[in-house]
């Protein structure tokens, strides 16, 4: 066990029916931690190396590196906002039995000061984001397909530092990601410069895109959220701005995001005149989305990102090349 058990259990605790037990207790344990009635058992601790990673971009970078070398928890689930997270007791439990602790850092993370002392976490802290050049304390950096690659190198190289052992297995994993991430950057380039540069034209629901927007060469019009917490809220002056400069960009559509309510969204494209692209069609930003959707990896959500993208600005998409996951 690393560090102290669980100096508190955090309000919200998770049931086998997926309903909510709530406590108000703070609860000091020691050894055991005693659930309440009908609410899922605390997993013994993981054999090997175990990990957890916090946002599901760096939670998908950490699987790839690993493998089937270690066990890797990812604490945000898809279609969840980073920026307000509230960690339930079983992450903490994760936490507690983690050896290493992967994050994207630059402040996305904002919770995870109080998360790491509740749990008693003392393992190894790789921050993904070390050595990138951040824009305006953005923390959105992994939208920039050369970041995602700078991001994997620093993963492999901080896990193996926590275990030696499977260096050689970690380094090997990271290679052959980086070579999908530049098949996946080539063609997301290749298919977004078919499109005259006057029409590449993005409205989404909040600044979270600013480091894909200037690798593929994408103007940003503006966002329905004029921040990048995906949790503010836009005044109505804020508002009206944005739908008077979608009119006078020209842009044809406004993107919704997969974690974000659709409905401003659908509202400000009715104010301007344009099309909203939401539901199955909504980009993925904050999050990648759950298993079996377009989004669920990394490569997956960009690629649908990229092709929501070209066909609404009116291209017709290249094929992938070999070496990518269909």
């Amino acid at each position: 066990m690393n560090g102290s058990w669980l100096k508190r259990v955090w309000t919200q605790i998770r049931c086998a029916n997926k309903a909510v037990c709530v406590t108000t207790a703070v609860v000091a344990v020691v050894g055991t931690v005693a659930m309440l009635t009908g609410c899922q058992s605390v997993s013994p601790e993981p054999a090997g190396l175990s990990i957890v990673a916090t946002t599901t971009q760096v939670t998908d970078f950490t699987r790839q590196v690993v493998g089937d070398a270690a066990h890797v928890d990812g604490i945000i689930a898809p279609n969840q906002s980073a920026h307000s997270f509230d960690p339930s007791a079983k992450v903490l439990l994760e936490l507690a039995h983690a050896q290493a602790l992967v994050i994207n850092g630059v402040g996305i993370e904002p919770w995870l000061k109080d998360a790491i002392d509740a749990s008693g976490f003392d393992g190894t802290v790789i921050d993904a984001s070390t050595g990138l050049a951040v824009v305006d304390n953005d923390p959105h950096v992994w939208t920039s397909i050369s970041n995602a690659q700078a991001m994997v190198v620093t993963i492999a190289s901080g896990l193996s530092s926590v275990a030696p052992e499977l260096a050689g297995t970690f380094h090997a994993n990271a290679s052959a990601y980086e070579r999908q991430l530049n098949l996946l950057q080539e063609w997301a380039q290749a298919d977004i410069a078919q499109i005259p540069a006057a029409q590449r034209l993005l409205v989404t629901n909040h600044d979270g895109l600013a480091y894909f927007v200037a690798e593929m060469g994408i103007t940003f019009v503006g966002s329905i959220i004029p921040s990048f917490d995906d949790n503010a809220e836009p005044s109505a002056a804020e508002i009206d701005a944005l739908v008077s400069k979608i009119k006078a960009s020209g842009a044809k559509a406004v993107f919704s995001e997969s974690s974000i309510s659709p409905k401003l969204a659908q509202t400000i494209a009715a104010e301007a005149g344009v099309r909203v692209y939401s539901g199955e069609d909504a980009l993925y930003a904050d999050t990648l989305g759950p298993a079996g959707s377009t989004g669920d990896t990394y490569i997956s959500a960009t690629e649908h990102n990229v092709r929501t993208l070209v066909t609404a600005w009116g291209g017709t998409n290249l094929p992938l090349p070999k070496g990518l996951p269909s």
